[in-house]
């Protein structure tokens, strides 16, 4: 039984806890009389607290995050009624800010804020030798990232086989985004490349061939970017597949050689748009180049395979309906594979706050902290854009639609915003939620039958080509189960997913079929 355990519940089962594996790889002599046991959201917390009581740790180490504040608080609740004497310390980005706030911190016996990678290992061990810190909320100093034993081989064999592998060359963040608690990582810290590649060649060993970058602007340093680039490259093997979060406005020459030899969906770039509204990003404290950003979009849709995931926020300061439709009308027309449209969220310890009163900035008081009506937005607009966002997901970033997605934006001419994709869009959105559909657990091929509804009754497209459309797209995503009311006409082509895709993400898979 371990006398330190290190525990979170984490979103789904598929994502790993990086950070726990940071804090057990830097445990030092403490090492051997250490664990880790990882739950998820979807689990009870009374479950949870009988697995760890069952361990009987006498210091249980608990991560939280937004994600998982509420059950966390719950399990922790439950534990300290149960077995009052076991110490637990909490760390994380959820309670490392506004700590007098919060129940979680009230019920725990210590909370250590910041990078915890060193200092939760020293608390452990004043804790073991019978002493006691002399706060209840720690502040964690900022480490020496080289001087950190990295975590990779804390990957035991399930994680490698099923799990996202979470890895990542640097940390912080040199822009001052208002909404991003990346913001207050500065300056940005380089990890020693030579040891990092060689624990990424350890886990290639391993079988790993999906890798997410962590970092916050990969492409910031160039000379590292494009070693870590051509190390992939000259390892890669069918199914490889590398996630990067990237700088829209910094791709230069050097990085594009290289990012052109990968094969077409190996590699995914997160992109941080979140506004094109030039006003709004004065407001929030944001810095892109909107023509550098263009051209790069061209550029990678044009000459290169990358898988391009594009972000933007719904609700900052400032930013009305018409704005938002707006930018996302100009991101449709820069053509990312995919648009993930957030809503603005209240993270606690970001400066974004300072708006509340100038903009009327309501936020909700519960995890995950979504603003709720705003000067420019009231609170019905930002319902609309919510069921917006998760129908886009559903419809848009799945790859279930590729042909037929751009008929709901291509109307008659004679009809209301014919040539603005965010309106017409949204009309399926509104439209979808007047005839009761959730935004969430929608069947596959109930959306195929909504969507032939709606294209069919409300633009009165032909039945006949609407259904030809649909079919192509079934086929083409990699199925050969079609729906029987779509075979009344041939469609047009079978699945051209290419073989070498097979190990990609799924939704990266479909997005790959021409």
């Amino acid at each position: 039984m371990p006398e330190i355990l290190l525990s979170t519940l984490n979103a789904k089962f598929i994502h790993s806890a990086f950070g726990l594996r940071y804090l057990l790889a830097n445990m030092g002599e403490l090492r051997s009389r250490s664990a880790i046991a990882e739950f998820d959201i979807n689990q009870r917390p009374v479950d949870i607290a009988e697995v760890i009581l069952a361990q009987n740790p006498r210091i249980l180490g608990l991560g939280v995050y937004i994600w998982n504040v509420a059950a966390t608080t719950e399990l922790v609740t439950i534990l300290k009624r149960v077995r009052p004497e076991m110490l637990i310390v909490l760390g994380g980005p959820e309670v490392s800010f506004e700590c007098d706030r919060q129940e979680i911190i009230r019920l725990a016996d210590y909370t250590i804020t910041g990078e915890a990678d060193l200092k939760f290992a020293e608390i452990c061990q004043l804790l073991l030798n019978g002493g006691k810190p002399a706060l209840k909320i720690i502040p964690a100093e900022l480490p020496d990232v080289t001087q950190l034993a990295l975590p990779y081989s804390e990957y035991d064999g399930r994680d490698c086989a099923h799990r996202v592998i979470y890895v990542e060359a640097s940390r912080g963040c040199p822009f001052t985004c208002e909404f991003c608690l990346s913001s207050l990582e500065v300056p940005v810290r380089q990890f020693a490349l030579e040891p990092f590649l060689a624990a990424m060649q350890s886990l290639l060993d391993r079988g790993v061939k999906h890798f997410k970058f962590v970092d916050r602007t990969f492409n910031l340093n160039l000379a590292t970017s494009r070693r870590i680039l051509e190390f992939f490259l000259e390892r890669w093997t069918d199914g490889l597949f590398v996630h990067f979060e990237m700088v829209p406005d910094r791709l230069p020459e050097q990085l594009r050689e290289i990012i052109a030899r990968f094969p077409a969906g190996s590699l995914q770039f997160e992109v941080g748009i979140q506004t094109f509204n030039l006003e709004v990003e004065k407001l929030i404290s944001r810095r892109q180049n909107h023509d550098r950003l263009n051209e790069n979009f061209r550029w990678l849709r044009s000459a290169s395979g990358v898988h391009i995931h594009a972000d933007l926020i719904a609700g900052l300061p400032g930013e009305d309906l018409a704005s938002f439709g707006a930018g996302f009308d100009r991101m449709i027309g820069l053509r990312p594979q995919e648009i993930q449209v957030g809503i603005l969220k209240r993270l606690r310890g970001t400066p974004i706050i300072r708006h509340d009163a100038a903009w009327g900035m309501v936020y909700s008081a519960h995890p995950p902290y979504e603003v709720l009506q705003t000067k420019t937005m009231d609170f019905a607009t930002l319902g609309r854009l919510r069921r917006f966002a998760k129908f886009w997901d559903i419809f848009g970033n799945s790859g279930n639609f590729r042909q037929t997605l751009s008929w709901l934006w291509e109307r008659p001419a004679s009809m209301e915003n014919p040539a603005s994709p965010f309106w017409n869009l949204l009309e399926f959105s509104d439209w979808l939620h007047g005839e009761g559909v959730k935004t969430s657990g929608v069947a596959l091929g109930r959306q195929y039958e909504l969507l032939y509804a709606f294209l069919t009754r409300v633009r009165i497209l032909d039945t006949s080509e609407v259904k030809a459309a649909l079919a192509d797209d079934y086929l083409k995503a990699g199925r050969n189960d079609l729906p029987p009311w779509l075979t009344e006409k041939k469609p047009m082509r079978e699945s051209n997913v290419p073989e070498s895709a097979g190990h990609f993400p799924k939704r990266q898979q479909r997005h790959l079929a021409s």
